[in-house]
Formats: structure tokens, C-alpha cells, sequence
């Protein structure tokens, strides 16, 4: 048994995913990418730290192919944030119908989720009623630990780092887990937006070499949000 695993997040289903699933299938690594089902195949713009980055998403009947052999999770259907919205019936509808479309894309029951938006885009309200009134076995926040440890509350699920905001402790962490030895359960979560990788293009290369760093340990179990949270590899 394996105590030690490996899962990565990845928000908005955009064009920049597919050269990040390159490099994940080219080390046998598993990702989660989180998708907004109305707002595929719409292009887009963004400006991150004064570079224009392309924003523009995968059309719907690519999402099959691009995402295979890895998981696509809900991100909503538009991405608005669930803590400004006082109907709990439109928070639902905005889960459970993105949840329903991307099931039918990937011909495959999607189970877990991403939080949309920045700053406060959860809370216990919302937690409770995706729990309770939605089939999601997960849901992850923004916020991140630091730390290697199980996060407890799966509804409000907080990953170890983010990989362009705290791309040097990602890097730290990467030697600390690799070298950790450990008798309980210990998770290395890793989230971000594959177009960040597109402000510092060297990033690319440099990501692929931590990817190639982490890969291929006997002691660490590789998987999908899915399974790393809610599996038996532990």
C-alpha cells in the first residue's frame, strides 16, 4: 500500500490544456481539469501580470479526446461566484446541470468540482448544499496549506499549492515530498490555470522538468482528484 500521492487541478478548460496533458501523459502523471460547459468553444483574452494571454476554451466535442485518461470535474456552467447567489436553487442548477452536461460530453458520471472565481468563492452555505442537494463527492477552494496533509473537509477541500502564485515553494515542496517518509496518508495537491504557464513562457520547460522530478516513484500513487481524494490507495 502507498501512502503518498500525487493529483493536480486544472480550472477553465482552455486551448493550454492540451500542450499541459502532453506533458503529464509523457510521465504517466493524472490531472483533474475543471470546466464550465456553457462557455466552451468561446474565444477569450485575459491580461495576468501586463501579458495578454489567450483565454479561448475547447469546443464541446473535443472534450473527450482532449481530456482522456484524465478527469473533468465542474467548474459551473458560467463560472459566476456560488456565495453571491441567494437562490439555492440556481446554486444547483449551476452545479448539477454542468455536472450533467460534462457527464454526457465525456461519456463518463462526473463527480467532482472546482470553486469559480477568486477571492471568498465558497462558504459553509454553499458547501451544505452541494453536499446535500448534488451527487459531488468533492469540492476544491482557492486557498491552499502548504502542507502535505489530508485537507479534512472535502466540501471546502483546500489543495498544497498553486503553481504560479507560489511557484517556488512548488519547486520545494516537489525535493520535501519526494524525500518524505511517512506512516499515515500524505497528498501532494497542485492547482493553477494551464494559461498561466503563458505569462513566463519558460515556465513550460521548466514545469515539465519538475513533472520529471515527481514522476515514476514506486512509493507515490498517481491519480485524479477523484481517486486521490476519495480513493482506496490509501
Amino acid at each position: 500500500m502507498k501512502l503518498k500521492a500525487i493529483t493536480f487541478s486544472y480550472d477553465d478548460g482552455v486551448l493550454q490544456d492540451r500542450r499541459l496533458i502532453e506533458i503529464f501523459n509523457k510521465y504517466n502523471l493524472k490531472a483533474t481539469f475543471n470546466i464550465n460547459s456553457e462557455l466552451l468553444g468561446l474565444d477569450g483574452a485575459l491580461v495576468r501580470d501586463g501579458v495578454n494571454i489567450n483565454h479561448t476554451k475547447n469546443k464541446p466535442e473535443d472534450v473527450k479526446f482532449v481530456y482522456d485518461g484524465h478527469e473533468v470535474a465542474v467548474h459551473t456552467l458560467t463560472h459566476p461566484n456560488l456565495t453571491g447567489i441567494e437562490d439555492d436553487k440556481e446554486v444547483i442548477r449551476q452545479v448539477e446541470q454542468d455536472r450533467l452536461n460534462l457527464s454526457e460530453l465525456c461519456g463518463y458520471e462526473v463527480l467532482g468540482m472546482a470553486y469559480p472565481c477568486g477571492g471568498v468563492n465558497c462558504n459553509d452555505r454553499v458547501a451544505d448544499i452541494i453536499k446535500n442537494k448534488t451527487p459531488i463527492k468533492y469540492a476544491r477552494t482557492i486557498d491552499t496549506t502548504k502542507s502535505f496533509d489530508l485537507y479534512p473537509d472535502l466540501y471546502q477541500y483546500k489543495g498544497t499549492v498553486h503553481h504560479h502564485a507560489e511557484w517556488n515553494k512548488m519547486l520545494e515542496l516537489g525535493k520535501d515530498f519526494l524525500e518524505l517518509k511517512t506512516d499515515t496518508p500524505k497528498v501532494f495537491y497542485i492547482w493553477g490555470h494551464a494559461y498561466e504557464f503563458d505569462i513566463f513562457p519558460e515556465r513550460w520547460e521548466m514545469f515539465e522538468e519538475f513533472c520529471k522530478m515527481i514522476s515514476g516513484k514506486d512509493d507515490i500513487f498517481y491519480g485524479t482528484n477523484l481517486e486521490v481524494l476519495t480513493g482506496e490507495w490509501k
